[in-house]
């Protein structure tokens, strides 16, 4: 099994540009469906995740 271990000290670097990401940028991308989250490197702006869809009933 793969053990989970909390890291407050070390920063995670951008997969795109390796610039250190102290924030992350979100939009959000409302349509008829439902809504999602895209969230995007604060330097490159390249997409780093999509949440999953939240449909009418789920808020």
């Amino acid at each position: 099994m793969i053990q989970l271990e909390s890291k407050e000290d070390v920063r995670p670097i951008c997969p795109h540009c390796s610039a250190e990401i102290q924030t992350v940028w979100m939009q959000l991308l409302a349509g008829i469906l439902g809504k999602r989250y895209v969230y995007f490197c604060p330097h490159c702006r390249k997409i780093l995740g999509v949440s999953h869809r939240k449909g009418l009933w789920m808020g």
